[in-house]
């Protein structure tokens, strides 16, 4: 759309970053005009992801607490459909809350163990703890899940419903 430089109206915004005009459902809710963020949200989103592959990000990853904040973080993402080339096999299920996830990994002596061989394997991604739905039509309710690496997550999903490896 051909608006005017720096135009707020009820429709849309000019996005401080880009510069290009957007309705007001490409901005996420924040203080300025209009009770939206100055940036449109593919500009946030790639303000993001940079500031995520920054060292100071991957260090706090790399501990058990930042581990377990991302980790949450991912499986909201995908039972909300942000992650959306998966979101049919998340759609409808249930996400424990935050805390009690936390809890329930923190007095996990599986999970800290894994964390731990895989700090020492210099964080090796297929030694990652992983958390595998026992059941995928389920979601991620505690009855539901298991702590495992993120190789044995892997060829678990590859398994079909019977046990043996998928023709996809």
């Amino acid at each position: 759309m051909n608006k005017p430089k720096g135009l707020v109206d009820s429709y849309g915004r000019e996005c401080a970053q880009c510069g290009t005009y957007k309705s007001w459902e490409n901005y996420c809710k924040g203080t300025a005009a209009k009770g939206r963020t100055s940036q449109c949200l593919e500009c946030r989103n790639t303000r993001q992801r940079e500031r995520r592959k920054k060292e100071y990000s991957t260090k706090y990853e790399k501990t058990k607490k930042g581990f377990l904040v991302r980790l949450y973080r991912n499986m909201q993402s995908r039972v909300t459909g942000v992650q959306k080339a998966k979101h049919h096999l998340y759609a409808g299920v249930k996400l424990l809350p935050r805390a009690e996830f936390y809890k329930w990994s923190e007095n996990n002596t599986i999970f800290h163990d894994l964390f731990n061989v895989w700090e020492a394997g210099g964080y090796d991604q297929k030694l990652t703890p992983s958390v595998d739905r026992l059941d995928p039509f389920y979601g991620y309710e505690l009855w539901n899940m298991e702590w495992v690496t993120h190789s044995e997550n892997s060829r678990r999903g590859s398994l079909g419903r019977w046990g043996t490896a998928s023709d996809d």
